[in-house]
This record gives structure tokens, C-alpha cells and sequence, in this order.
């Protein structure tokens, strides 16, 4: 089984693919169409070098590879992705031969924690747009998107990782639960910029307090990004 993970960024997404990836029977990719977004909207993200360097700029290419073999032969094969990259120009195609799912979380956070790393994020640098969008494209084609919250996961990581493995078939592992410090062999080579939080964790935070201020600058992205949030907390687990 391949699993796509879904999210913006500052979402957990790295927490839970490191939690996927403490586990035996699955292998790990991040952020596979990083590279190939880059090239085609000439963002200057940080370390925009390494990553055209480190990955395939062609999304063809990428696609193939990631509905190809699972790596090491192994059952299952998580994919973490990001909706901003599936920009006009790359396939969505292969979504139909993947398990889609959707981790969402509240934008006042995202943004927040997002500004704390790169100035003034649009509402498509965070990506609700595009989660949205994707998830009503999965329907379309009849599929049976799953949709988490990262607030829930940290609320309560055993019950709702025993909850999102049944929704998708296959066995919850106790071991997805705990980690390594120190980061993932599969890690993008950009995670040096944004991963260091999770490099020094082993397992998942405690529950999230109340809601972070967003500054006032910000406030429109905010208000842009609530409807497609809101929409897509009424389909949750």
C-alpha cells in the first residue's frame, strides 16, 4: 500500500512520518515534488540550490519512481507531501493509485509557526487552498479520503494513530509512537532550516495550549485560510 500524507507545512507532517517510519513494515519519502515546484515556480525558498541539486526537477520522474516498487520491498510506503506543490503542470493523475489522506491543522498555528521561519506566508505558501481542492478531486474520482488533525494527534497520539490506521486497513504498530532523535535517513535536505524541533524529539509533543496570536499583517491570510480549515474539520476522524 502506498499513503499519501497531505499537508501544508507547520503541520506535524514531519512527526507523523517519522511515526510511520518507525515502523518495520513501512519505507518513507519526503517532499518528492519539492524540487520539481521549485523549477517550475522559480520560488526562493531557503536552500533552493540544495534542493534543485538533491531531488528530480522533473515531476514525470517523480511520479514514476513514487508509484513504482516500494522501496526495500516493503508493504507500505508513506509519502509525505505538500499541496503547494501540485501546481498546474504536475499529474494528479497517480492519485488515484495511492491511500490519500489529509492532516490539517488550525491556520492560526500554521501561520504562526510559519512566520517564525520565513516572512509573511501567502495563503498559498500554507496550502489550505490546495488541501481543499485535492480532497474534493479524490471525491470526484471516487475515492475515500481520510482526514486528521494534527491537534487531535497530539491531544491523544495512541488513539488517534489506532484510529487512522483502521480508516486506511492495516495494522496500528505501538512503535509508531516513539522515534530517534536526530532526524530521518529520508529527511529532504532542507529539513537543517526546518526540522530541528522534531530532530530533537523522540515521540510527539504534549496537546497544544490556546491559539497563538497572528499578527495583524496577517490577519487576512488567516481570515482567506479559515473556510477551507473549517470545511475540512467536518470530515475529520
Amino acid at each position: 500500500m502506498k499513503i499519501a500524507m497531505w499537508s501544508g507545512p507547520r503541520n506535524l507532517s514531519t512527526a507523523l512520518m517519522y511515526s510511520f517510519g518507525a515502523r518495520s513494515d513501512c519505507a518513507v519519502i519526503d517532499e518528492p515534488f519539492y524540487a520539481a515546484y521549485l523549477k517550475k515556480t522559480g520560488f526562493d525558498h531557503p536552500m533552493r540550490a540544495d534542493i534543485l541539486d538533491s531531488q528530480s526537477q522533473d515531476p514525470d520522474h517523480v511520479i514514476s519512481e513514487i508509484c513504482g516498487s516500494n522501496p526495500g520491498q516493503k508493504p507500505l510506503y508513506y509519502q509525505k507531501h505538500m499541496t503547494q506543490h501540485m501546481i498546474p503542470g504536475i499529474s494528479r493523475s497517480w492519485m488515484k493509485e495511492v491511500r490519500n489522506v489529509f492532516l490539517i491543522r488550525h491556520p492560526a498555528r500554521v501561520i504562526a509557526s510559519y512566520a517564525a521561519k520565513r516572512e509573511s506566508p501567502t495563503l498559498d505558501d500554507i496550502g489550505f487552498r490546495q488541501q481543499a481542492e485535492l480532497f474534493d478531486e479524490v471525491l470526484e474520482w471516487g475515492g475515500d479520503p481520510v482526514v486528521i488533525d494534527s491537534h487531535d494527534i497530539r491531544d491523544n497520539p495512541a488513539e488517534m494513530l489506532e484510529r487512522l490506521c483502521e480508516a486506511i486497513d492495516i495494522a496500528f504498530s505501538p512503535n509508531m509512537l516513539n522515534w530517534p532523535q536526530g532526524g530521518h535517513p529520508q529527511d529532504g535536505v532542507w529539513a537543517s532550516h526546518w526540522y530541528g524541533a522534531v530532530w530533537r524529539s523522540s515521540g510527539f509533543a504534549g496537546a497544544e495550549g490556546s491559539l497563538p496570536d497572528v499578527p495583524e499583517h496577517l490577519q487576512p491570510v488567516l481570515e482567506a485560510a479559515l473556510p477551507f480549515y473549517e470545511k475540512m474539520t467536518r470530515l475529520k476522524l
